[in-house]
């Protein structure tokens, strides 16, 4: 059996729309450049055919991906709302050395996980130390960097 994908319902739900999109859109547009290429003669020296087969082998490996994770997804259900860090919890920290920085993050799994949108994994150093505490806990954690503590300010 595969692995669980663990997912929140956002996730689930941008997935689903990225497959749609590949699939009714971005496979007409791929099958139309073909043929546009086609016609334009020997296909062992057509770079444009080239190009677009290439680009249809990596769209319908990305089909394939988000249809495996999508079949083995397991979506969280925020339980941080009884002050307990868990997937799908937001938690507002501070680096025990400078308090003056507040850090926000949703705990999700690693599909979701993207620290530019404010989403770390539960398999990170952060979010796998956070798992678990609640407000005013204070945690050591293992960083590629060394070993910073930190202290949870707010779940919800």
């Amino acid at each position: 059996m595969a692995e669980e994908v663990i997912l929140t319902k956002e996730g689930k739900e941008e997935l689903e729309k990225r497959l749609e999109y590949l699939k009714f859109e971005k496979r007409k547009e791929i099958t139309e450049r073909i043929k546009v290429a086609r016609e334009f003669g020997d296909l062992s020296e057509n770079a444009e055919y080239d190009a677009a087969k290439n680009e249809q082998a990596m769209i319908e490996g990305e089909i394939l991906e988000i249809e495996n994770k999508l079949k083995y997804a397991v979506i969280i259900k925020d339980e941080g709302k009884n002050g307990i860090v868990s997937l799908g919890s937001k938690v507002d920290f501070v680096m025990a050395d400078d308090e003056s920085e507040v850090d926000t993050y949703e705990i999700v799994g690693t599909t979701e996980a993207d620290v530019e949108a404010g989403r770390i994994s539960n398999e990170s150093p952060i979010g796998n130390a956070l798992l678990g505490r609640k407000k005013g806990d204070r945690v050591s954690v293992v960083t590629p960097s060394g070993v910073v503590e930190i202290i949870v300010k707010k779940v919800y």
